[in-house]
């Protein structure tokens, strides 16, 4: 590949609830600054017995991902759905995500993820702010293009 890129522009993050948003919905109005961060997936548990040797194991991990809206975003109105909806209900609903990056020929399957933190309301500064949503994923899959 090597006529690619690293632009994060022509990405393209969906998501569907069932029951809410049952056809995937497409992201859109991300922060100035980054549009998601996905934190690092723990994959192995490892012990080191008193005489020295080390053993170790996988272990299932979530994967935190956390996507950040302007403050005028029109997906805002989703996040704030789900979160109505979890609260009527008093339960949780569970998105499912694909992620596609075209720049670099990659996509993403995203499953049984939650909505863990989300801001009812912006910071205000000079200007609103960005608004960071928090989702649990199950896993977070890379699927090729």
């Amino acid at each position: 590949m090597a006529d690619t890129t690293i632009t994060s522009a022509n990405s393209v993050f969906s998501i569907a609830i069932p029951g809410l948003f049952p056809a995937p919905v497409q992201l859109s109005g991300y922060s100035a600054e980054r549009a998601w961060e996905t934190g690092k997936q723990e994959l192995t548990e490892s012990q080191i017995g008193v005489d020295g040797r080390k053993t170790s194991g996988y272990v299932p991990a979530m994967v935190t991902q956390t996507i950040s809206l302007q403050a005028d975003s029109p997906s805002k109105q989703i996040f704030n759905a789900l979160a109505g909806a979890m609260k009527a209900a008093k339960d949780a609903l569970y998105i499912t995500g694909s992620i596609v990056l075209p720049s670099t020929g990659e996509s993403f399957t995203c499953l049984k993820g939650t909505l863990k933190n989300y801001p009812p309301v912006p910071s205000a500064a000079k200007v609103l702010q960005a608004v960071d949503f928090e989702i649990e994923w199950q896993d977070i899959s890379p699927t090729g293009i």
